[in-house]
């Protein structure tokens, strides 16, 4: 009898063991968050944008995120959504950032204070938003522009000297 209550109290520990091993794995897994992916994420461009882009951000590490198309850094201090809505023409700030123009969200600068860029004239269209206080802005589109090589340009900003 002392010999089974011994291999029971082993197979025991090796169960609780494999299980608790099972459930940090499955832990150390999960996503930092989730983000809404774009109505155009699931495509090609999409997947290879994300696959392009840098480990790190801004000397900030890459975030596990949930989302098709999308990615982030710093616990969300930067956060990216490919296959967004391309912007209509606007009046909103457009800057040109080495040949990749970026619209600027201006009411949510004003409302919240993050600032989110669009890519303007490419498709899909590919969203960056950065929370408060996290700028830069503009060194961390440089970076990203690397990864958005393989999306064609449509159309570009236009200033009031080109109408």
């Amino acid at each position: 009898m002392g010999i089974t209550l011994s291999r029971r109290r082993s197979v025991l520990v090796c169960a609780v063991a494999a299980a608790s091993l099972c459930v940090a794995v499955a832990v150390w897994s999960l996503p930092d968050y989730s983000v809404p992916a774009g109505p155009f994420a699931r495509t090609a461009p999409c997947s290879d944008v994300v696959a392009r882009l840098p480990e790190n951000l801004m000397g900030r590490g890459r975030d596990t995120v949930d989302g098709e198309g999308t990615a982030g850094w710093g616990a969300r201090a930067v956060v990216l959504r490919c296959g967004v809505e391309p912007p209509a023409p606007t009046i909103d700030t457009c800057v040109n950032v080495n040949g990749f123009d970026w619209v600027l969200d201006d009411a949510r600068v004003k409302r919240d204070g993050a600032w989110v860029f669009t890519t303007y004239g490419r498709e899909p269209a590919v969203e960056v938003a950065f929370a408060r206080g996290s700028q830069p802005a503009g060194d961390a589109l440089v970076t990203i522009n690397d990864a958005l090589g393989s999306l064609a340009q449509k159309t570009k900003c236009l200033a009031l000297s080109d109408t």
